[in-house]
């Protein structure tokens, strides 16, 4: 059926230690290594001079040496040699058909090491570090970000079967500076664990300059969020600057992040000395200090060094941390609320739980509800659709709806990918991905450098689209919206949308194991417009739907597409008749609403009377109350000064989504 094994299912010696002490790291291999001033013969000639990984063929001997250095002042865990050891780092040394030897190698010799002064009541463990690829993926760089998703995973997904196949006890994922290339590396190495059978824990550091941004721009609160989304075990910060500038961004994870905590920092910021060698100021003292400080004020769990830093620096982190684990950390034992669901953008993170409520998706990025987006689509004039989306944030939306489907072309996907590319770099807000095909979901998906929304799936063909879609959303940790439509048509009473609620939630997350944080359930609205019968009672009953699936189902979040409720009346009828109908929901129990957010006013700039005939029209309280809403706003000059008519009869709601043609 396509489900996915539950990452809590196995057992790791490493995560076990971790929930029980402190644990240390080791200090910078390359630090080190200059310590022996090797020679080119060393590195296997002088075209591989500076490649230190390729040591772990030519010098094996060095390289356990300074593994052996850091366990012998106490460190509980040694990083492998092998930070530029993806297939793609080691062809740019003409090292590629040595890859796998040189990783499996790598981790034999830190086990090994580290088999030397372990004991039954002190494990020491092996972390495989896997660096960044030099490559961009999320930036407009035509170089660096000429590479694949795919790509991208299938390095990583190499270097970790090898790692693991060498024996290390979790993979570190280290110093990432663009975070579209760490969720390929997850995706990467979730692969490798389901092609050996068998996982290892999983960590991933990034990388923050001295604004407490990544390279790209991304934010600690992002950067979070995407990490968490992806289930991996451990997340933390390394290199880039010494502890004093990881000071806030470590305090917001203490506050903010449901997983363990590391810190790998280096010894200061590097100091030019002209010479062509960088120096790293910070002396052991001080360090050893401030991640003292890390451990006991704000609960982090791993510590180390990064650049610059040598076994004496680690022996007074070590040391410190000693003196720490006979005093109860402050922030590790106090009980954090549950975090609030969170998607992310390439940017910053947004809560999906508004306060107040609800989250504002801009639905003008869409092709079926823009002729102007349409038309920029038709002319590929993506810098148009982006300003789209700016002005839709402007105007207060906080997440962004993306559908480019269009009859007249059958390229769906490629138009996606190079509008959701452009999007993340140009606009903030987080992404909702629109589309009927999966394949179409599969590239955006590739292509977001953050948490998504997945706009929609639903039971209008039994198990199909959940069974095509729920796993992509999985893969890449995104958020989901989940319509009330099965086979038997769109729910249109409030126990038929609880009813088919329930059925995407018995699947989603009791199969495929979502967390019912990751439902925005659209209970689906029609319009009123039309004075049929068959519809008069469906805003009240999708009102109470949304109560009924609140309440039924804890945790998970509705949403709705509110102005589908006005179609076919004048622009200032339907601006009344959304705002009021959203505030109904709202009190429901409505988290978000995909609107246009310059067309929705705020309740309390409605007029009493405004209120009263769009009340009477949505809870159907009276048999002629679509004719007085009409006759009101007839009678009433709209927002451009011109009296509103009664419209034309609508096409019958609501209307087909475009399916790209087969």
């Amino acid at each position: 059926m396509g489900m996915t094994t539950s990452t809590s299912s196995f057992r790791s010696a490493y995560l076990a230690a971790l929930a029980d002490r402190v644990l240390v790291y080791d200090g910078a291999m390359g630090t080190n290594i200059q310590r022996y001033h090797l020679t080119p013969e060393d590195f296997g000639g002088k075209a591989l001079e500076g490649c230190n990984d390729n040591l772990v063929l030519t010098r094996p001997d060095v390289i356990q040496e300074i593994h052996e250095s850091f366990l012998a002042v106490g460190c509980d865990v040694v990083e492998t040699c092998t930070f530029q050891s993806t297939p793609r780092r080691l062809a740019e040394w003409g090292l590629l058909d040595k890859a796998h030897d040189l990783n499996v190698k790598a981790a034999q010799i830190a086990r090994a090491a580290c088999d030397k002064f372990a004991t039954s009541e002190r494990p020491r463990f092996v972390a495989g570090s896997m660096g960044p690829t030099g490559m961009l993926p999320s930036s407009t760089d035509p170089v660096l970000s000429n590479v694949t998703f795919e790509e991208l995973a299938q390095n990583y997904c190499a270097q970790a079967m090898a790692l693991v196949e060498g024996g290390v006890d979790v993979l570190l994922v280290e110093t990432s500076q663009d975070i579209l290339e760490v969720k390929a590396a997850v995706v990467g190495i979730e692969r490798a664990f389901a092609e050996l059978g068998r996982r290892v824990a999983l960590q991933v550091q990034v990388t923050l300059d001295v604004s407490g941004r990544m390279l790209l721009g991304t934010d600690i609160a992002s950067a979070m969020t995407t990490l968490e989304s992806l289930h991996v075990d451990v997340i933390g910060l390394n290199c880039s600057t010494g502890p004093e500038h990881m000071r806030e961004p470590i305090r917001f994870l203490s506050e903010h992040a449901t997983l363990p905590l590391s810190v790998i920092p280096n010894a200061g910021l590097p100091l030019n000395t002209g010479t062509g060698d960088a120096i790293y100021p910070l002396e052991p003292a001080p360090m050893a200090d401030a991640l003292g400080e890390f451990v006991r004020d704000f609960g982090v769990r791993i510590v180390g060094g990064c650049c610059g830093t040598t076994p004496e620096h680690l022996a007074a982190i070590v040391a410190r941390i000693g003196e720490l684990r006979s005093v109860e950390s402050t922030a590790a034992g106090e009980p954090r609320e549950p975090r609030l669901p969170m998607v992310s953008s390439a940017m910053r993170a947004t809560s999906l739980r508004q306060t107040p409520p609800p989250l504002i998706v801009g639905e003008r990025v869409n092709a079926q509800g823009s002729r102007r987006v349409k038309r920029f689509l038709l002319a590929e004039d993506y810098e148009s659709i982006v300003e789209v989306g700016r002005e839709q944030v402007d105007s207060g939306a906080h997440v962004l709806d993306v559908c480019v489907a269009v009859t007249e072309r059958s390229d769906e996907a490629e138009q996606m990918s190079q509008v959701v590319k452009l999007l993340s770099m140009g606009v903030e807000a987080p992404l909702m991905i629109d589309s009927t095909e999966a394949d179409v979901v599969a590239a955006a998906l590739e292509h977001v450098p953050g948490r998504a929304i997945v706009n929609s799936i639903n039971m209008e063909n039994g198990r199909k689209r959940i069974e095509s879609i729920v796993p992509l959303v999985k893969k890449h940790g995104a958020a989901v919206v989940a319509l009330t439509i099965d086979e038997i048509g769109m729910a249109k009473t409030r126990e038929r949308k609880l009813e088919v609620a329930r059925k995407i939630y018995d699947i989603a997350v009791g199969e495929y194991g979502l967390a019912p944080e990751d439902l925005l359930y659209d209970a689906l609205t029609f319009t009123l417009a039309t004075g049929d019968a068959e519809w008069i009672d469906s805003a009240a009953e999708t009102i109470e739907g949304i109560r009924l699936i609140k309440r039924e189902l804890p945790g998970v979040g509705t949403i709705l597409g509110v102005s589908n409720v006005s179609f076919g009346l004048t622009t200032e009828a339907r601006s009344v008749l959304n705002s009021v109908f959203l505030h109904h929901c709202v009190q429901a129990g409505l988290d978000a609403a995909i609107v246009n957010p310059a067309h929705i006013r705020p309740y309390a700039e409605i007029s009493t009377e405004e209120r009263a005939v769009a009340d009477d029209l949505v809870f159907n309280r009276r048999p002629d109350a679509l004719q007085k809403f009409i006759e009101y706003f007839s009678a009433t000059p709209d927002a451009g000064g011109s009296t509103a008519v009664a419209p034309p009869p609508p096409p019958p709601p609501p209307p087909k989504r475009i399916r790209r043609p087969a």
